[in-house]
């Protein structure tokens, strides 16, 4: 069947879809998330079909195409294409064989995450996919194959260096902003540590969130190599780069659904510390009731898992099970955060200390995986010689930033105190009221936004004393969050 190409103007982000009025749809028997291939030359796609029943949407005898067809036929409106039926995915045989409960076999893995990669896959069916390895969790040897297979269905950074550095934490603790520490002092140290980082799901800020306030974050992968060829180091919004890319639209699925699979989740670090051809990886799990892995038992486990996969990858890695009862640091939010790193990397008496000792335990461990001894004493005398401070100016003036004050970096001008209702010792924080209050108040799409915390676990605090403070850019939004916090601050206090 011919037709005439119509631009929707509409973006799928990901899957290719094309919209067929619903007379030419009943003239091939097509229904909704049928497939079509869609030529015009010997240019070929398949794509995922729908339908519009009001033909003002969709006229017969053309066709709608969302921006990515029309972008991967390079087609105009009114181009003359043809139409045909396709086939569905293979791979839509071997989401149901896990949905069963079966094991999947290396073709099998790379057939989904080749027809990931490729869009082939709606939406709806990669959720299929999803929810299979949810239930029916990988087995080990599965999530390697699927890790190997997401590696080599995307761009490789090949670094001529060895060793190559490279530390991951599983998430869910607001402030825990390691990275841009721990980056600076092994890349002081005279060590490569090429490091891609995430922005925000769920969280007040991710890594790449604050690091943007210092400096830019995307950059292609050939720029990505030049950074940390000048610097040893780099700290880049992974979402910007090829690499393993269907982590990234897996990710997308799960994100409303909020379901984070064991063996996608293994596969997605991995996948990842693998792409840049790392040597020598540090796997940071917090664990406590509001953090993603909540006891001890899990927190085991899952360190298992990773260093059973590191192994067969023949990479160094070591497991650190962390303390996720409460925030780390002090501010929570991209620019209270930034404030906070350049604190500590400045000696600044205002710098977080519990943030500063995460980060040098975790040096330590680096630098004992490497053979290299009193690794603790090294890291702090990294930080306390000032070399660690020069070494991030490097890096952010190398990411096309420049040396800011951390009293110069702009936080929001509406605030408040949040004051403790009694006086007794703080013995509990949730989380997830912390989190949710940052966000509340604009945090992460706003910059300046988030909370400053006067207090963790331990600390004594007296009736009308500081809590924290919400900074806010938006009055609306301050006033929301202004008003939550009132109902539950997320502060225990006895």
């Amino acid at each position: 069947m011919k037709l005439k190409a119509k631009d929707m103007d509409i973006s799928s982000g990901g899957p290719l879809i094309a919209v067929l009025n619903h007379k030419d749809a009943a003239m091939l028997d097509l229904h909704v998330m049928d497939r079509i291939k869609i030529s015009k030359g010997k240019k070929i796609e398949t794509v995922v079909v729908d339908i519009a029943q009001n033909g003002s949407i969709i006229r017969q005898g053309k066709i709608g195409l969302f921006d990515e067809v029309v972008e991967s036929l390079n087609l105009r409106n009114n181009d003359n294409v043809e139409i045909a039926i396709a086939r569905k995915p293979l791979s839509l045989d071997y989401i149901k064989k896990k949905l069963d409960g079966q094991s999947l076999s290396k073709e099998e893995i790379d057939q989904i995450v080749w027809d990931i990669v490729h869009n082939k896959l709606s939406q709806v069916e990669l959720a299929y996919f999803v929810a299979a390895c949810y239930t029916n969790v990988m087995s080990t040897a599965e999530t390697i194959l699927l890790t190997k297979s997401m590696v080599r269905h995307g761009d490789t950074l090949r670094l001529n260096k060895y060793p190559v550095i490279d530390k991951h934490s599983i998430g869910g603790i607001p402030g825990n902003r390691t990275t841009l520490i721990i980056v600076p002092i092994m890349a002081a140290a005279g060590y490569a540590m090429p490091k891609t980082s995430s922005r925000s799901i769920k969280s007040p800020a991710g890594t790449a969130d604050t690091m943007e306030v210092l400096a830019d974050v995307v950059f292609p992968i050939k720029k990505m190599k030049e950074i940390i060829l000048k610097t040893n180091g780099c700290i880049i919004w992974g979402g910007a780069l090829n690499l393993a890319p269907a982590d990234d639209k897996i990710i997308a699925v799960e994100r409303p659904l909020e379901i984070d699979a064991e063996s996608q989740l293994l596969a997605s670090i991995m996948a990842k510390k693998h792409s840049v051809s790392s040597t020598h990886i540090l796997i940071d799990i917090p664990s406590g009731k509001d953090a993603k892995v909540k006891n001890r038992v899990g927190a085991i486990k899952l360190k298992k898992e990773f260093e059973k996969i590191g192994s067969k990858l023949r990479k160094h890695i070591k497991v650190l099970i962390t303390d996720g009862r409460q925030p780390i640091g002090n501010g929570i939010g991209p620019a209270l955060e930034a404030r906070d790193v350049l604190w500590l990397l400045k000696r600044d008496p205002r710098r977080p200390i519990d943030l500063e000792k995460k980060c040098i335990v975790m040096c330590a461990e680096i630098f004992r995986m490497l053979g290299v001894k009193n690794g603790y004493r090294k890291a702090l005398d990294i930080l306390d010689s000032g070399k660690a401070y020069n070494k991030m100016i490097e890096i952010i003036k190398a990411q096309k930033g420049k040396e800011t004050a951390a009293e110069d970096i702009k936080i929001g001008k509406y605030c408040r105190d949040i004051v403790s209702a009694k006086s007794g010792k703080v013995f509990d924080i949730d989380n997830l009221i912390i989190s949710r209050v940052a966000r509340i108040a604009g945090a992460p799409h706003d910059k300046g936004a988030g909370l400053y915390l006067y207090k963790h676990i331990g600390d004594k605090v007296k009736k009308g004393e500081r809590l924290f403070t919400i900074y806010s850019e938006s009055e609306h939004e301050f006033e929301y969050a202004k008003d939550f916090a009132k109902e539950n601050n997320g502060f225990m206090v006895r």
